[in-house]
Order: structure tokens, then C-alpha cells, then sequence
């Protein structure tokens, strides 16, 4: 079976790893580890995605709101502004596509600071997430040394993309508007690495030093959910399992 090469194969890579697939069609499931904490990286972008959506859904924001992100604000790697020079005034919903789309670090601590982190934390609680956390912004080497990560668990992530793939993410509305957000982003070597663009995949991907993760929806004929993630580990290695796995399973489900 497909699922005991997986796991035979991801048992043997080193670090921390774990991976959760559900079909969509059938509801069964199959993984590793996927009820463990993991370290986030980007991944923690997506849950803090949707409470922003929640918050809007509910007339508590709106994606029209401007704020200021200060030339101070702006943080290094992934993302578009930190190309801009001096203050920047930018929408809500500009910053969430730039956070979600390009992975934009500044966006993300922007909207992090915006929001706060308890009452991010407070509407993850309420979507089900118990395990996955904010505990610090992105970049706070202050709290990483003291042993601050934010968290993430599979299984939990997958029950928020099986909302968004069943239109019950608030609602169809806001469930297409996800997702269609999420089929845009722009990084795509690790599940779609192998699938040349010939199959959607609406995701969202999470790397740092020794980490890598990726979870998303895979629109093949039969559509799955499919979620990595690893640190402590060789990323070259485990990305090549990634691009791998998704392939080996786009090949049987995509029939």
C-alpha cells in the first residue's frame, strides 16, 4: 500500500517529521506524527489568515482598513515590502494577500501587531486549533532565545483546509475567497514541485534553517489534503520526500 511506503520512507529521514493526507471523497486518512507539535515558520501565516477573514466576516474589521507600515517595520527574505522605501500605507486585505501570496514577513508581523497575538490565539482556540500558537512575531530573536516558537499541528491545519475545500469556512463566500487566495501563492517547489503546473494546488509552505513544511489542498480528479512538516532535519532531503510524495499521489489519485 502507497501509505506504508510513505511511511517507511519518512521514518527513515532524520529530524522531527510528520505528514497527514485525507481524501476528500472517501474522508480516509492516513499519517505520521500528524497530531504533533511543529515548529511553524510561514505555515502559522494561514491560521492568522483565516481569523483575520472571521474578524472581517463579522464586522469586528474591514479589508479596506489602512494601516502604516513603518521603514522600521519591514523584516528581511520573503515578500514585496521590504522593496519599498520609506512609510508604506496599505489595506488589510493588501497585507493578508502579501502575507499569504509572496509569504511577506513585514506583512505578517504588521498584521500580527495589528491584531494582537492573544486575540489571534483567542479565535484559533474558537476554529479548533488547540495546539497551533502564535508565541512571539516573526524575526524575535529576543523570544526565540528564550525558547518562544510558534506551533503548528497537522491535524488540526487539515480539519481548516477541509472547511475551506467543503464551503463551511465561514461560508462559500469566504471558503472561495480562501482558496482562491491560497492557489496563488507563489511558492510552489515542494508539493506542486513535481506536478508541472498541471495540477492546482491551493497551499501555503513554511521554511527556516533545518525546517521545511508545506500544506495545502491537491486538486486532482479525486482531491486530497495533503500537510508536511520537519525541522531538525536535512531540508534537502525532506523536500525531495515532499515533491515525491505529492507526485506518487497525484499519479494514483488523479486517475
Amino acid at each position: 500500500m502507497i501509505f506504508d511506503e510513505i511511511n517507511n520512507r519518512i521514518s527513515n529521514l532524520s529530524g522531527h517529521l510528520g505528514y497527514y493526507f485525507i481524501d476528500l471523497s472517501t474522508n480516509e486518512s492516513y499519517g505520521f506524527n500528524e497530531e504533533d507539535e511543529f515548529l511553524a515558520a510561514s505555515v502559522i501565516k494561514l491560521p492568522i489568515y483565516l481569523s483575520i477573514c472571521r474578524f472581517v466576516s463579522r464586522n469586528e474589521t474591514s479589508f479596506d482598513t489602512v494601516v502604516k507600515v513603518k521603514n522600521e517595520d519591514k523584516l528581511p527574505s520573503c515578500g514585496g515590502l521590504n522593496c519599498f522605501t520609506g512609510d508604506i500605507d496599505i489595506n488589510i486585505e493588501s497585507l493578508c494577500n502579501l502575507m499569504i501570496r509572496l509569504s511577506d514577513n513585514t506583512a505578517t508581523n504588521v498584521l500580527i501587531n495589528y491584531f494582537g497575538i492573544d486575540r489571534l490565539n483567542n479565535e484559533f482556540v474558537s476554529m479548533g486549533l488547540h495546539k497551533t500558537k502564535i508565541y512571539r512575531l516573526l524575526f524575535d530573536s529576543v523570544a526565540s532565545s528564550k525558547g518562544l516558537e510558534n506551533k503548528i499541528c497537522l491535524k488540526e491545519l487539515s480539519i481548516l483546509l477541509k472547511q475551506i475545500y467543503d464551503k463551511t469556512f465561514i461560508n462559500e463566500y469566504y471558503s472561495n475567497y480562501v482558496n482562491d487566495c491560497l492557489l496563488k501563492q507563489q511558492v510552489n517547489h515542494k508539493i506542486p514541485g513535481y506536478l508541472n503546473d498541471e495540477i492546482e494546488v491551493a497551499h501555503k509552505t513554511g521554511e527556516d534553517d533545518n525546517l521545511s513544511n508545506d500544506v495545502g489542498i491537491v486538486y486532482t480528479k479525486k482531491p486530497f489534503i495533503l500537510c508536511f512538516a520537519g525541522h531538525d532535519t536535512s531540508v534537502t532531503d525532506f523536500e525531495i520526500f515532499i515533491r515525491e510524495t505529492s507526485r506518487d499521489l497525484v499519479n494514483i489519485y488523479n486517475k
